[in-house]
């Protein structure tokens, strides 16, 4: 996989694939980027669970914390790495140790670690590296359009109301990387029947 330039099929086929997502480093500041590319993520339907050593046992938006991947009972299909480039090779280390492994190594903007990056591949990984799932989302969604930005993706079909007004896309495109889950059909879902999307939890 050339890192320095990802197929949008390849990126849209782990974001219509994957469902749950544990993000490493997030914070608890609701002015953090990590913080809002969670809540983001979490709003789309996707499962997220919050790994940061020094909040576990608390909650993120109502996510309860995990101190380390290998404390989360459940399997995850994705490891969201929201720490320097430098931590990125234990976080994978970690990762590569859980069982069942997780399908998705993805590094966050600024995170980029070749060799961590070439381990989780040979272990049959697929990796991200640099790039914000958040961004990529609205970008291959057409949502960032909305606001005036150049996403690069044409598409003739409009994304769904969701409550409140709110509009919000669909990745429900089947690609070559990968088939599709309804990550937003669940959002959807949850707001037809007047569920809330995002449970409130303790604020830190």
């Amino acid at each position: 996989m050339n890192h320095d330039n990802y197929p949008d099929s390849y990126i849209r086929g782990i974001l219509n694939t994957v469902k749950s997502i544990a993000m490493v480093g997030i914070s608890p500041k609701d002015n953090r980027p990590s913080y809002f590319a969670f809540k983001y993520l979490l709003e789309r339907g996707y499962r997220m669970i919050p790994v940061n050593p020094g909040q576990a046992g608390k909650d993120i938006l109502g996510q309860k914390v995990y101190a380390r991947l290998a404390d989360i009972p459940d399997p995850i299909d994705m490891v969201d790495v929201f720490r320097a480039s430098q931590f990125a090779a234990a976080v994978v280390d970690e990762a590569l140790a859980m069982t069942p492994k997780p399908a998705v190594i993805w590094m966050q903007l600024g995170v980029r670690n070749d060799e961590a990056a070439a381990k989780a591949e040979a272990a049959g990984l697929k990796v991200v590296m640099n790039r914000c799932p958040k961004i990529e989302y609205g970008r291959l969604s057409s949502e960032i359009g909305w606001i005036g930005v150049n996403s690069r993706t044409l598409s003739s079909k409009r994304a769904p109301l969701l409550g409140k007004g709110l509009q919000r896309m669909s990745l429900n495109r089947s690609s070559s990387a990968g088939g599709t889950t309804g990550a937003a059909d669940r959002a959807a879902e949850r707001a037809s029947h007047n569920e809330p999307t995002i449970s409130s939890g303790t604020k830190t």
